[in-house]
């Protein structure tokens, strides 16, 4: 979950930053996270061919509580779930984003078949 924590230690940071809290320790920080976590939403998409270009099918939107599995193993939850692809995952705290990353796991590419999403 390092992985996680790499994309929102800048917006923790700048949360405390906001309340005046210039070197949180690290359990502070910590706890932070893991309330900021909770409250997040995790939306999956995936890069498609589209009239000779690309666009992006948005796949799933998860809130981030209950989406561990992809945290844990990014690359294991993606080829399970959508197969092969280049994904994009983006990460909102509420209305704020958060961060992006991009994951490229191998496979047939199971999400072909679904419908996109609208958000």
């Amino acid at each position: 979950m390092d992985w996680v924590w790499q994309l929102y230690e800048g917006y923790i940071m700048r949360l405390f930053s906001r309340r005046g809290i210039s070197e949180p320790t690290d359990e502070e920080a910590e706890a932070m996270f893991v309330e900021v976590l909770r409250d997040s939403t995790v939306t999956i998409l995936v890069q498609e061919p589209w009239q000779g270009s690309v666009r992006f099918k948005c796949l799933a939107k998860y809130d981030a509580a209950d989406i561990f599995e992809l945290f844990n193993g990014p690359f294991e939850f993606l080829s399970s779930s959508f197969g092969g692809g280049k994904f994009k995952i983006n990460f909102h705290h509420g209305w704020n984003f958060v961060a992006t990353k991009n994951f490229k796991p191998a496979g047939d590419p199971l999400w072909m078949g679904l419908p996109s999403l609208e958000f």
